[in-house]
């Protein structure tokens, strides 16, 4: 197996705050690879320190076989780094800005190409001030591959963006990877996770809580089905604790959840659940199920408080 990047022990402190403690692992070429936590939890100081913009206070790192903190300017022409804040001068239009990064570099690529496959060569004259959310996000990115990196680190890449732009940048975070590019990212949204990354880590408290594949996470967790609905009528549901595979019932005004698991002979939950109703003659509405996912993973190993 051939690693991108390798982390053993890895140790960073401001003052008294233990921001990463002891944390070791690989990534693997060719993969997306994800790391998901709370705020605060060591996401940013951990892809810092491999982009060799902090100095760890002990541990090892090796990205593509360099030391970032002894081999940083070898480093910046292999790696491309989108940060989680980004700044550009606004007087500055996005052509202008592709063609001064691509003079950093001895081979960089075509930055012409790179704003149509981002879908930004209509904006090649515009200011950068002047573009969307989106559209700003996406030239980072464009500055980020200029340089045609083995490996790319993506820090929070849709925070903020509506949801057409965050799928759009989705697909093209895809192509990257299958350009033979290997990609790192780091997110707040576990939907993009799971959806995006070949395994994912979960970082708590500066250490790795879980690292796998965003399904054996799921499977590992054991978690129950729901099926939610609306009742009509005010019916008393409380006895579909009885219904083969239910574990407990939870009700909130007309909104019910009802969690569980397949019955004995096989049957879903949801088929259980919509027997009874007819059964017992009980009106509902807007009656769906949702499956454990890698959200409930997230909240069983970091819990639910709100964090700064």
């Amino acid at each position: 197996m051939n690693y991108v990047i390798e982390i053993r022990n890895l140790r960073k402190t401001y003052a008294k705050t233990v921001a990463v403690e002891d944390l070791s692992l690989d990534v693997n070429e060719g993969e997306i690879f994800g790391m998901v936590g709370p705020n605060g939890a060591g996401k940013t100081t951990t892809i810092e320190c491999l982009e060799g913009l902090r100095l760890p206070d002990s541990g090892e790192i090796r990205v593509l076989g360099l030391d970032p903190t002894r081999q940083e300017r070898a480093l910046r022409y292999a790696v491309g780094i989108q940060l989680q804040k980004s700044q550009l001068p606004d007087q500055l239009t996005v052509g202008e800005v592709l063609d001064l990064f691509s003079s950093f570099y001895p081979d960089p690529a075509p930055w012409p190409d790179l704003l149509a496959r981002l879908g930004l060569a209509e904006k090649r004259n515009a200011w950068f001030a002047k573009l969307s959310g989106g559209q700003q996000q996406r030239v980072f990115i464009a500055l980020a591959l200029i340089n045609r990196p083995r490996l790319v680190f993506l820090d929070e890449l849709t925070t903020g963006l509506d949801p057409q732009a965050r799928r759009s940048i989705w697909d093209l975070v895809r192509e990257v990877r299958d350009g033979g590019c290997t990609v790192f990212l780091t997110t707040h949204f576990m939907d993009e996770a799971e959806t995006l990354c070949d395994r994912v880590a979960v970082i708590d408290h500066g250490k790795i809580a879980a690292l796998d594949t965003p399904a054996a996470l799921v499977r590992g967790l054991g978690a129950e089905s729901r099926v939610l609905f609306d009742t009509l009528n005010g019916s008393d549901v409380q006895a579909l604790t009885g219904v083969d595979g239910v574990t407990r019932v939870e009700r909130d005004g007309r909104r019910v959840i009802v969690y569980g698991r397949p019955s004995a002979s096989g049957q879903p939950l949801i088929g259980g659940v919509v027997s009874w109703l007819s059964a017992q003659k009980v009106a509902y509405s807007d009656i769906r199920m949702e499956q454990p996912n890698l959200e409930d993973v997230f909240l069983q190993l970091t819990g639910r408080a709100m964090r700064d």
